[in-house]
């Protein structure tokens, strides 16, 4: 058969199998060009009587009458199998330990192609690669002729339509599943258009999908091989998610609006899947986005993005000379670490807030000298911390009558004196934070110090003032939605709670406390956690008792 012409070979094979049972297998059919496959299914559609015919191919087809076979990805397991199968002859890979290979599960998106060739480059003659994570990283930098991204998805690119191609390269943004109307409008399609285009990219298993809540998530090496083949329509996707993050923020991030906060929380993976878009435009626009949404990144406390944020636009502002800016930018990332007991980091960015601001104001330099004493408190050099808020107390005195400035800098003494078993100095303070903010409805600083206040009422067994203080705290705390001052206003719950004996609903208080202060990395994790214990104890012996 094979001396004949290529025309010829089909009807001579057809006639070589007449009366047989043969099976004969076509594997690969995607490395063929067009004109071979047509007539390669052609010669399938009239096979003899008797024979079978398996073909593989990587491409899905609509026109061929066959019986369609998917072969999904590999499960976790099946994945952790087959790495053990090639361990046996792998040494390398035989001493890597069950976190790295199911890393390598999640990064190959259980496809067996993939997680052979990775590890295979442990066992490849001449190569330095030692690890599962070496191997990972270098499929981004893979030569001509070992680049298995180019194998596996390829060819498969001139089968996407121009839906299909918009569609991966808005996903491309994003680490996790995501919304089909956020893909919609980042490609500029109708969401019916894209509900359909993400289907048909399911059902060929280039995307994964949760179908309960309708999100997709394109695995990230498949992203890397689209962003490196599909640039500029990954470049137009970029610019649509910047521009919708930019909106949102500017509508739903005014300072102090709780109920925007809302909106912009239910938006939040996609904002901040823009950010490092939003760092590339121009320093006016970068610190515009910045005050937006800091006052709500805090609230809700996604900190690790913020502080990121922080240092980035301080940057960026700093590059154009725009020293205001650069000085709030890094009063914030102080704030955060204060909030993530870094006092080192806290004095670092006091230091740089000051620099900054060196030749602005009394105001600023009042506010960086406050972060100053918040570093030093949380060394517990208290009177360090106390000659840093006098001093700034001072200047707010100097600069300002009644404002939300002058207002925190008397709650950070009476927090002092507090700590220094000065109570009556303290509840002076305290209470008269708590005028002015109630005077400038300063909601944030209502909560936050009428919980400061009740504090002080329990340690001075003052339990029915303590528990209208807390209450009046907590019901601001609710209403505006701030995770750590929710948490802060539980404490005092929790302990007139255990004063009156209900420890189950103190439990409920605690125990709060802890999951918001844990998911925060929060300073005052250890104290909500020792009072959790407390009552838990408390309860258990209690129970010895009936």
């Amino acid at each position: 058969i094979l001396r004949l012409a290529p025309d010829e070979r089909a009807n001579a094979l057809r006639m070589a199998m007449a009366g047989k049972t043969t099976l004969i297998i076509f594997d690969n059919l995607e490395t063929l060009p067009e004109e071979e496959l047509v007539r390669l299914f052609q010669f399938l559609s009239r096979l003899p009587e008797g024979n079978k015919a398996i073909a593989t191919s990587r491409r899905r087809r609509s026109d061929v009458d066959a019986r369609a076979i998917r072969l999904d990805r590999l499960s976790a397991k099946e994945t952790l199998q087959l790495i053990e199968e090639l361990a046996k002859n792998n040494h390398r890979l035989a001493r890597e330990g069950e976190k790295a290979r199911r890393e390598l599960y999640e990064i190959t998106n259980g496809t067996p192609l993939l997680i052979k060739w990775v590890c295979g480059q442990l066992g490849r003659e001449g190569s330095v690669l030692q690890t599962i994570e070496e191997a990972c990283k270098f499929i981004e930098k893979t030569p001509i002729g070992n680049d298995p991204l180019e194998y596996i998805f390829g060819d498969l690119l001139e089968t996407f339509t121009d839906s299909e191609i918009k569609v991966l390269a808005a996903l491309t943004y994003f680490n996790q599943p995501v919304r089909n109307d956020w893909v919609a409008e980042m490609a500029s399609l109708t969401e019916r258009t894209t509900e359909t285009a993400l289907e048909d990219l399911v059902d060929r298993s280039i995307l994964l999908a949760s179908k309960e809540n309708n999100k997709y998530f394109l695995p990230p090496l498949a992203a890397k091989f689209i962003q490196k083949k599909r640039s500029g329509f990954v470049e137009q996707t970029g610019n649509q998610l910047e521009k919708r993050a930019f909106a949102l923020s500017m509508q739903y991030g005014s300072e102090d609006d709780y109920e925007g906060f809302k909106k912009l929380d239910l938006e939040w993976q996609s904002i901040s899947a823009a950010l490092p878009l939003v760092l590339k435009r121009d320093n006016n626009r970068v610190q515009r986005m910045y005050k937006s949404i800091w006052q709500f990144m805090h609230f809700k406390g996604y900190l690790d993005e913020l502080i990121w944020f922080s240092e980035q636009a301080e940057k960026k502002a700093l590059f154009v000379n725009d020293k205001e800016n650069a000085g709030w930018r890094a009063y914030f990332a102080g704030m955060c670490y204060h909030m993530r007991n870094e006092p080192v980091k806290v004095l670092e960015s006091a230091d740089r807030a000051e620099k900054h601001w060196e030749h602005i104001s009394p105001r600023l330099k009042s506010i960086a000298i406050r972060l100053r004493g918040l570093g030093f408190e949380l060394q517990k050099e208290y009177s360090s911390a106390l000659a840093a808020f006098t001093y700034a107390y001072n200047l707010q005195l100097e600069t300002n009558s009644e404002s939300k400035d002058l207002c925190i800098s008397l709650n950070d003494l009476g927090r002092i004196e507090h700590a220094l078993g000065n109570y009556s100095t303290a509840e002076r303070h305290y209470y008269e934070s708590l005028r002015v903010a109630k005077k400038i409805d300063y909601r944030e600083g209502v909560a936050e110090f009428s919980s400061h206040l009740a504090s002080l009422q329990i340690e001075s067994a003052n339990f029915d003032e303590a528990e209208k203080l807390a209450l009046q705290a907590m019901e601001n705390a609710e209403t505006i939605g701030r995770l750590e001052v929710i948490a802060e206003c539980c404490i005092p719950l929790a302990s007139i709670l255990i004063y009156k004996n209900q420890l189950t609903e103190a439990f409920s208080y605690a125990n709060r406390a802890v999951e918001i202060y844990t998911n925060l990395r929060h300073k005052d994790l250890s104290t909500a956690q020792k009072l959790l214990t407390e009552i838990e104890h408390l309860a258990r012996e209690k129970e010895k008792t009936k």
